[in-house]
Order: structure tokens, then sequence, then C-alpha cells
């Protein structure tokens, strides 16, 4: 059995914030058990309204297609779950309970959310919401479509009304909080888990190479923000590469919650660092999926891919686009960061909680490459 549950000795955010009061809920994709018998309460949320899975349709059959459009991707390779229904993995969720989610589930999560804030709104409370959107399925309100005018091509119509709808839900989750007087005293983080996925034909992240699935950094560099009043004075852009790992450990000292010392946290606390241009949160950073695997030292990038038989060395400084491969021109650094990386791995060698299910190919820059999912 492909097991993928979240470790009941893994602490969560939410585990960590209950201990200082906390209300605590989660939204959206959960995508952290395969189990029937885990669920979200088990690892410190209060409240939960999700699904299991990967994805899930944002309308449910039967579709009112005076209301909605769907749009099928039969190149992408999650093309035939995206479209079942509602069932096992993609079903919602509220608590323990499978309900019937009726609404357009973008708006219906961010409704979730705000009824979350609205039942706690007198107290501490942490909310993760975590939006599905624009993952597939394509599904769109026409309302939506029909904004896009100026697009021609079908898909990316499709994908670009949703991402109008998500960027209107996570607004009224904004206001809510404006409404309520609890913007200057929140700590919010906006960001996404890759970047956008090219084999959907709907997007691409230029000028940066490759997307979701690859570790190009078009699939790794994604949006980060944070919005803090309370610790932030102006309005600024930091250039220093960082990490959403380092989202806990800034949620904890803001909270003056302590870190469990029985175990090492790869991120640290944003806040001296983002008031303070000239210090570097981090040297390093690691990313693997068995045989493909990156490492960035500065500003040198490695990139191995063992099933392409493959291995780019980029100055991402001067070549942000990734397109010119040093590994010829810079023995010393390519040895440098393999070195490095290997060190990293022989002390991280320990079986993957999520091993990968299937290789997928992708196109980058008119050249296939296998990846795992």
């Amino acid at each position: 059995m492909y097991v993928t549950d979240l470790p009941a000795s893994e602490i969560t955010i939410a585990e960590m914030l209950k201990q200082k009061g906390y209300a605590t809920g989660y939204v959206g994709k959960w995508n952290l058990t395969s189990s029937p018998t885990v669920f979200p309460d088990m690892h410190g949320f209060d409240y939960a309204y999700y699904f299991d899975g990967a994805l899930s349709r944002y309308v449910d059959d039967p579709v009112d297609t005076s209301l909605y459009i769907n749009m099928h991707l039969p190149w992408a390779f999650s093309e035939i779950p995206a479209w079942a229904p509602r069932h096992g993995s993609t079903a919602i969720k509220e608590g323990r309970t499978i309900v019937k989610d009726s609404g357009y589930l973008t708006f219906s999560l961010a409704d979730k959310g705000i009824n979350f804030i609205e039942r706690n709104k007198t107290k501490p409370f942490f909310l993760t919401l975590s939006f599905n959107a624009p993952h597939d399925p394509f599904q769109v309100p026409k309302s939506y479509y029909n904004r896009i005018q100026s697009e021609t091509d079908s898909v990316r119509r499709v994908y670009s009304g949703m991402i109008e709808a998500l960027d209107d839900a996570v607004g009224s989750v904004l206001k809510k909080l404006e409404q309520e007087g609890l913007t200057d005293n929140c700590l919010i983080f906006f960001t996404s888990d890759n970047g956008g996925a090219t084999y959907t034909r709907a997007t691409d992240n230029a000028p940066l190479r490759g997307g979701k699935a690859t570790h190009f950094d078009g699939g790794i560099s994604v949006p980060f923000f944070i919005k803090y009043p309370n610790g932030f004075k102006a309005r600024q852009t930091y250039n220093h590469p960082v990490s959403s790992l380092d989202i806990f450990a800034t949620i904890a000292a803001v909270s003056g919650a302590a870190l469990s010392a029985d175990r090492t946290y790869d991120g640290v606390n944003l806040l001296p660092y983002l008031t303070n241009d000239s210090l570097l949160p981090h040297q390093d950073f690691f990313w693997r999926s068995g045989y493909s695997k990156a490492f960035r030292r500065g500003d040198w990038k490695l990139y191995v891919n063992e099933k392409n038989k493959i291995t780019y060395l980029f100055n991402i400084a001067a070549d942000r686009q990734e397109k010119h491969n040093l590994a010829a021109q810079r023995p010393d650094k390519l040895k440098e960061l393999q070195d490095a990386l290997q060190d990293w791995e022989q002390k991280n060698s320990v079986p993957p909680l999520w091993p990968s299910a299937a290789d997928v190919l992708i196109e980058v820059n008119g050249k296939w490459f296998r990846f795992p999912s």
C-alpha cells in the first residue's frame, strides 16, 4: 500500500501555536495523508474544511454549463484523475465528515476561511488557507472567463480566469481582516508550492527556465509575500533567497512559541533579515526528488538529472534564465558544489516519506526531461 501520511511525531505550526492558546484552522488542499483514518485534527487543527489529495474538482457533477466552463487537457499527465467525480481523496470534508460543496471551490474555501476568522476574531488564531487554484482540472465561472478579453487561446483564457477568481478570493479574506480591525496585528504569508505547470500548456515562467516538477528555477522560484504592519514600517522588496521552511521559525518568533529542541530546523526567523538587507538568511539551498537534484550556493547552482545523464552549472546572478552551462569552464566550482551535494545527501540518506510514484516527461526549452512525480 502506498501510504503518504504525515507522521504523528512531526510538530506542525498548529500544534506549536495551540500551546500558546491559539485557535487553529485548516482550509483547502491537505495532501498530507492517504489513510482514511487520519485527519487534520490529529495534527493540531481545531477546525478543518479540506480534501485529502493533490487535487479536486472546482465544480462537481452535474456542472451547470450556463455558469461554468470546463477545459479538458488531454496532453496533461493529470487529466484522468483531475476529472474524476469527487470521491475518496478528492472528496470534500469538514472535520471528519464528507460534505457536499455546491459552490465554486475557490470561493467556498475563501468563505470557510472568513467564517473561521469571524468565529475566532476576539482571540489569537492561526489559519492555513491552502487554495488548490490554479491546479487542474481547468474549471472557471463564465463571468471570470469573460473578464479575459485579450487572450485568444482558450486554455490560457480559462487558466487566467481561474487566477482572477483566486485573486478575488484572497482579497475577500484580506478584506475581512481589515473590516474586523485585525490587519495591523496579523502576520500573513502568501506563497506557492511550485512554479507554473508548463505541461498544461496554459502558462510559462518566462524568463525563468522550466516549471512545476522540475528543479530549474521556473519550478522552484515562486512568489513569496509577507504582510506584517507591526513588523515592517514600509513596503519593501527583499532580493536575497529565502525558503518556505522559514515560515515555521518566523511564526514561532512572532508568537513567542518555543521551538522544540529535539530536532533540527532548516528554516530561520526572517524578521531580522528582512529589516537588514546586508544579512543573508541562507547560503545553501538543496532540492532532491529521486534522480533529479539541485543545489544552490550563493550565486552558483548545480543541477543534476541522473536519468537524463546531465549535469549543469549555472551562475544565477549572471544567467537568471539558466541558459549557459558552465560545468566545463568552471570545474573548480562544479566540484565544490558536487562535493557539497554529496555530503548533504549522505547526511540525509533516509527513505523519502513521499516517494515518487511515476516518471513524467516534460519539455523544457525544446528538450525533453524525465522528472519524478
